[in-house]
């Protein structure tokens, strides 16, 4: 266990670095959001995400699974001892991105009239659609530099980008709506700031290229380096575009089906907004499994596997769905609290939404990078194949008839069959498979205690602030009890997770002072547990 429990500490560090970035960034991001979401209301807030559909759907086509491969790679090689390739790595993955996002840009920029007059009907937005389009190209420099950075397990370097990003955008919003921009001041407002924070996350990999070892060769072999990685990233690509075309198809038909109203727009874009609290912690997750998984070879660290695997499902879900469950109880009050009255129906998009993060508990979120990490992506591009197959028509028949509702319906069931299909597939080839067991204790305890928050705070009368902090407390307290009496955290878990943390630093040891409490909690039950077994 002793190699599964230093990548499990680089991993939590890296999670860590990352969380903390995330976590700066979005509340910098969401005072923002408040502000832009209250002055301009729901129908403006709608036009403002309809400008942004048409160059993010574009922009799928940008990343022909490089930053997949920049990712894979650059672990790799440095587990290997081949730290000096990963210039050429970096090098051919940015330039890469650099050259197709320019040409996605021009593209976008020729057909915003088209698309603005004949597809969505609002031929108002088409100068919104041009200024967006330059987000397809500062979108693929920071994506290049996130990809970078995880590869080198340097995430508090992608923290600074993140937080140098929602920072300029907050304060350029602000600036051009009290000038009386309204949803063009929006827009350019994202738009600057992408530019800018591309421009910062190259400079900051640049920073990192020259603390590599010296290539052995003169010169850097872009063309080479760039075929190794399109050879491993090409099915990735396939899978990115055909999934990510597939997101943003959805969000491509809510403007024709509402062809003259904005506002459900513009309350899907609260929810969708909103959802990122989530994130916060999934996204770490997920972004630290792929260069961990990388370094383990099937055959050589079976037993080490087994454990990441498993452990990597227990603690993603230990971490995601109590907050997803937390956000579908308090969606109402936090949603009213933040927006105010204008944005009724976004309480419901978002406990909808929340309920894709229930499926962490079954693997969703470790066996995608674990078949990418060993080099299955012919197989992802099927199980992609196999979602859009269903996704695509099936959301076309709902959105048209249901419009948000049937979006989100569509985004719930469509990836189902294929995380069965991926958990049958892994357990096949390499015996791995979830803890079933403690998967359904966590499922449990934050069903519970989600359901009797909900309760409690549909039987108040207090003020939407008032019901949100009761409901929280109470979540709390329900989920920490619930956790306890299900014995869904053990003495084992403990010792990981104190082994976890511990490079963290100040956190570190608070954290292990909450899980010293814990286990001192949980001791009792075990003992008499490991009594009546004597």
């Amino acid at each position: 266990m002793s190699k599964a429990a230093e990548m499990a500490k680089i991993s939590a560090k890296g999670s860590f670095h990352l969380l903390w970035g995330l976590v700066v960034s979005t509340v910098i991001s969401a005072a923002a959001t408040i502000f832009v979401a209250r002055l301009l209301g729901s129908d403006l807030y709608g036009l403002y995400g309809i400008a942004l559909i048409a160059p993010n759907l574009i922009g799928v086509f940008r990343d022909w699974g490089i930053n997949s491969a920049m990712v894979r790679y650059t672990a790799q090689y440095r587990s290997e001892g081949r730290a000096s390739e990963v210039r050429n790595i970096l090098v051919s993955g940015i330039l890469f991105e650099i050259i197709l996002g320019m040409a996605l840009s021009a593209v976008s920029f020729a057909l915003s009239g088209y698309i603005a007059t004949n597809i969505f009907h609002r031929p108002e937005i088409t100068s919104l659609i041009q200024i967006a389009s330059i987000t397809i190209l500062a979108g693929g420099l920071i994506n290049a530099a996130t990809a970078a950075f995880t590869g080198i397990e340097k995430m508090e370097i992608n923290s600074l980008m993140l937080i140098a990003q929602s920072t300029i955008k907050t304060a350029i919003m602000l600036t051009l709506l009290i000038l009386g921009l309204g949803t063009s001041g929006a827009v350019i407002g994202y738009t600057t700031s992408m530019i800018i924070a591309g421009l910062i996350g190259v400079a900051l990999v640049w920073t990192q290229y020259k603390n590599l070892p010296k290539l052995k060769t003169v010169k850097l072999e872009i063309k080479a380096y760039t075929k190794t990685m399109l050879t491993y990233g090409t099915p990735l690509s396939l899978s990115a575009i055909i999934g990510g075309f597939q997101g943003q198809f959805y969000a491509f038909l809510l403007p024709i089906f509402y062809v003259t109203d904005n506002t459900a727009i513009g309350n899907y874009g609260i929810a969708s907004t909103f959802i990122v609290l989530i994130g916060f912690f999934a996204t770490p997750i997920t972004t630290m499994l792929f260069p961990a998984f990388s370094k383990l070879n099937p055959e050589k660290d079976k037993q080490t596997l087994q454990n990441v695997f498993q452990y990597s499902v227990k603690y993603a879900s230990l971490l995601v769905v109590p907050v997803a469950a937390l956000v579908m109880c308090l969606a109402q009050p936090a949603v009213s609290t933040l927006f105010g009255q204008t944005y009724s129906s976004a309480p419901l998009f978002l406990a909808l939404l929340a309920l894709n993060y229930f499926f962490p508990a079954f693997g969703s979120l470790s066996t995608g990078n674990f078949l990418s990490s060993q080099g299955k992506t012919t197989f992802i591009l099927y199980l992609t194949l196999i979602t859009a197959a269903i996704g695509i028509p099936l959301g076309y028949v709902l959105i048209m008839q249901f419009g948000v509702l049937g979006l989100i319906v569509t985004s719930i069931v469509s990836g189902v069959p294929t995380t069965i299909i991926s958990l049958f597939w892994i357990k096949k080839h390499y015996q791995l498979t979830v803890e079933w067991r403690s998967s359904a204790k966590i499922l449990l305890s934050s069903t519970l205690a989600a359901a009797l928050t909900y309760f409690l705070i549909s039987e108040l009368s207090f003020s939407s602030l008032a019901r949100l902090i009761i409901g929280f407390i109470f979540f709390v307290f329900v989920f920490a009890a619930a956790t306890l009496l299900t014995r869904t955290i053990n003495k084992s878990d403990i010792e990981n997770l104190q082994g976890m943390v511990s490079g963290l630093g100040i956190i570190g040891r608070l954290i292990n002072r909450i899980l010293n409490i814990i286990e001192k909690l949980i001791k009792p039950s075990n003992s008499n547990s490991h009594h009546t077994t004597d």
